[in-house]
Parts: structure tokens; C-alpha cells; sequence
């Protein structure tokens, strides 16, 4: 689902709810404005990430009760505001709702025909390799040094790429989501509202587009990048049109489909050049090796479920140095590791539930270990970094103790996770529109 999308989605139930109870936003008291503005976008993030619907109608409710204590100055009230028209509201609130869901329905028929009539990738999975001399040199996606098991980190960020308000400029960013950070602390960014992917170099203050557009040969909707010295290129995984391309470095000014058919989120790379790529809607992750064709199951393959052989909406993935696959599970709200040739994952960081206490996660995303063997996660849900050593039953907070926000201590909803070759850690602000560095101390 795109941005664009996401907030057509969310508009429409927003104001179909306005409408029905006669209020138009324009004309409300700033408060009241604030809260629109800030419901909706709220709904957007979330609807981006989850692709519920629930999420949307779930923004009614939050208005509706706003609307019920809208004059209430004390706490008795509210109790008897609510009680006074409650029944009304709810009543309202059914029939936005419904009126709203025949719309978004209509809304994504016509989306889902145009997608049809107009597909942007071949029907059959397939898989091209650029042969090469060497298997080696292959920078990966987090740093290999070792990190301290106590190590601590700056608790105010340093914004190394966007942070000047969602857009298209050069200086800024639209919802990015994964990163890769290079030897030199160069950072790539897959700056996903606005299909494409943006290097900043350390230091820079505008970032430079080196991967783009949204024709069938360029990119639509990117959730994640790596780069591979081997063959000079970058490796994206284009979520909005299906597929993970392989893009020059060099003056490239399109993508070789390497992989097709695929609802493909996050992706990585070991030092054998293997890819393993990450499956949303098939819940698995996939290796495919120089010259495959098909990929092998590393993780997951067998349903949607909660068991040990399964996953649930899998998002970003890790592979240490002996090819074991770290997986964050969105809707276990857990990060599970499979062991090379292993049928079955094993929890190691949450997976007791949604919440936000140090046994839990929230939708996570990004996920890097450290040689120890320490589980870094980005808690998409709850606003933080939590680190979760090997073997412990909870994490500890390492970044955002302050909740949701704009301030360099706040992240909103992280994404993209990574370290460089000093253990400064990059996060993606997905909310912010910017990446954020956190220097170890």
C-alpha cells in the first residue's frame, strides 16, 4: 500500500465521520484541529504498516470520543457527557463507518483492477546473477566489531539524512524505511513515499538520488537496500511493485529484475553473496544463492501461525557469521532465529503479545546482532531501541525512553536499523522522515 493510498484510505473515514455528525474540520477550535490532523496521520503510518482497515476505524472511535467530552472541564463531566449522548454517537458512528467502508471498497476494487489490467511484473519467479570473478569483499549490513554488553549510546540523536519535513527536496525524506550504512558512513536510504533511493554521504546536508522513478523499469514503493561491492550495485526490494532489483551504482539509470512475484520487505546479504530475502505475504524467508533459480525456505514456508515452524507477516532479517537467520515477526511481535538447516525458530527477543514492557515488542522491525550475540530490534509500536541479550527472558531500552515525538531524544515509529564500523547506531524515523545517528559512548 502506498502513501498516497494509505491517506485516501484514512481521509475517507475521517471525513465521512465529520460529515455525519455535521462538523467540519475548517471550522473547528485549534485543539480540535490538532487532533484531526494528528488522527489521521496516525491512521496513515499504521494503515502503511499493518495494511488493516481496522486501523482506519479504529480513528473514528478516538474522534468520537473527543466529540462526546469536547466541553468537559472536569472529570465528572466527561462521565456525564458520555452518558448523555454516548448512544447517539455510537449510532453516528456505525453509519460513518459502514457509508466509509463502501467507499475505501470501491476505492480498492478500482485500485486492484487498475494493478491487473496494468502488472508491473512478470507472473513467473525468476532469477538473474551477474557473474563475477571473486565470492568476497562483501560489506554487510551491520558492522562485525564487537559491542560491549554494556555498552550505552547518546540519548539525543544526530539527523544524518532528511529531518526537514516529509517531501521530495533533496534534504528530506517521505516515510523512509530501510537503510544500509557503509564502510565510509555513507548511508543509502530507501526512501519509500518517494520511490527511491537517496546516498548521503557523511556530513552531506542534501542527499543525492542514485535509484528512482516509478515506471515499471525504475522503483515503486522501496523497503530496504543493500549494496553489493561485487557487482557494483545496489540491491532493492521494491514492495510496491512486487520484486527486488539489482541497480548500477554507476550512472545506472535502471533496475534487472532479479526476483519477481514477490511481496518482498526487507533483504540481506551474506559473505558468500548469497541473498536472503524476506516474504511478507508468503511468511518466509528465502535464500537464493549465485546462479539459483528458486531460493531455498530458511525460515518459516509452512502458514501463517504462531508456531515454531511458522511466521506472521515477517518483516526485516539478519544472518550472522554461521548463516543463522534473525526474523522480526510483526504480528508475533517477536524476533526469532533459525539456525542454519533448521525446521524450526526459536524466540529470542518478545513474543509475549503486543505491549511495552521489556518482554515485549510492538511490531518490530529493523533487526541486527552483534558478534555476543545480542538482538538489537527496532519497537516499531513503542518508539524505541531495545537491546535483548543472548539468552535473557526481557531487553533493556537503549534508545527513546521519552516516548513519541520530534525532539532528538523521540523517534516515531523506527524502522531501518544499522551500525557502523564504529558501533553508532543509525535508525530510520519513519514518522520524523529522517534517519537519526546515535553515538556509543
Amino acid at each position: 500500500m502506498t502513501d498516497d493510498e494509505a491517506r485516501n484510505i484514512c481521509k475517507t473515514y475521517v471525513d465521512t465521520y465529520l460529515d455525519k455528525i455535521h462538523r467540519i474540520s475548517s471550522t473547528q477550535d485549534a485543539s480540535m484541529n490538532a487532533i484531526i490532523e494528528y488522527v489521521t496521520n496516525k491512521c496513515v503510518e499504521d494503515l502503511i504498516l499493518t495494511e488493516d482497515i481496522e486501523v482506519a476505524r479504529s480513528a473514528l472511535d478516538v474522534l468520537m470520543m473527543k466529540e462526546l467530552t469536547r466541553n468537559a472541564i472536569s472529570i465528572d463531566s466527561i462521565q456525564t457527557q458520555i452518558q448523555a449522548g454516548v448512544q447517539e454517537a455510537l449510532v453516528d458512528l456505525h453509519e460513518a463507518t459502514e457509508e466509509a467502508d463502501n467507499k475505501v471498497r470501491n476505492m480498492l476494487s478500482r485500485i486492484n483492477t487498475l494493478t491487473r489490467c496494468n502488472p508491473l511484473t512478470p507472473p513467473d519467479m525468476t532469477t538473474k546473477t551477474t557473474t563475477t570473478t571473486t565470492t568476497t569483499s562483501v560489506s554487510l549490513r551491520a558492522s562485525s566489531i564487537n559491542i560491549h554488553p554494556n555498552a550505552k549510546w547518546a540519548q539525543n540523536g544526530i539527523t544524518v539524512a532528511g529531518g526537514n519535513g516529509r517531501g521530495s527536496e533533496t534534504n528530506q525524506l517521505a516515510h523512509p524505511w530501510g537503510l544500509y550504512v557503509d564502510d565510509d558512513e555513507t548511508i543509502y536510504v530507501a526512501d519509500w513515499g518517494n520511490h527511491r533511493i537517496v546516498e548521503w554521504k557523511s556530513g552531506a546536508m542534501n542527499g543525492k538520488v542514485v535509484a528512482g522513478g516509478n515506471e515499471a523499469h525504475q522503483l515503486y514503493a522501496p523497503r530496504d537496500v543493500i549494496v553489493d561491492k561485487e557487482s557494483d550495485s545496489l540491491i532493492i526490494s521494491g514492495c510496491g511493485n512486487g520484486r527486488v532489483v539489482r541497480w548500477p551504482y554507476q550512472n545506472g539509470t535502471s533496475g534487472e529484475t532479479i526476483i519477481s512475484n514477490i511481496d518482498c520487505i526487507g533483504l540481506t546479504m551474506d559473505e558468500n553473496r548469497s541473498l536472503y530475502v524476506v516474504d511478507n505475504e508468503k511468511h518466509q524467508v528465502r535464500r537464493y544463492k549465485i546462479g539459483g533459480a528458486q531460493g531455498t525456505v530458511v525460515a518459516g514456508g509452512n502458514g501463517q501461525g504462531n508456531r515454531r515452524d511458522q511466521l506472521s507477516k515477517p518483516r526485516y532479517v539478519f544472518v550472522d557469521r554461521d548463516h543463522s537467520v534473525y526474523v522480526s515477526d510483526n504480528e508475533t511481535h517477536g524476533v526469532m532465529k533459525w539456525e542454519e538447516g533448521a525446521k524450526q525458530g526459536i524466540v529470542v527477543a518478545g513474543g509475549q503479545g503486543p505491549g511495552n514492557s521489556l518482554t515485549q515488542l510492538n511490531a518490530p522491525q529493523g533487526v541486527v546482532v552483534d558478534q555476543l550475540g545480542t538482538v538489537y530490534v527496532a519497537d516499531w509500536g513503542n518508539d524505541r531501541i531495545i537491546r535483548w541479550p543472548k539468552g535473557a527472558t526481557q531487553g533493556t531500552v537503549i534508545i527513546g525512553r521519552n516516548g513519541e515525538g520530534v525532539q532528538s531524544n523521540q523517534l516515531d515509529c523506527p524502522v531501518g536499523l544499522s551500525f557502523d564500523r564504529h558501533g553508532n547506531l543509525y535508525v530510520v524515523d519513519f514518522g520524523n522522515h529522517q534517519v537519526q545517528r546515535f553515538n556509543i559512548e
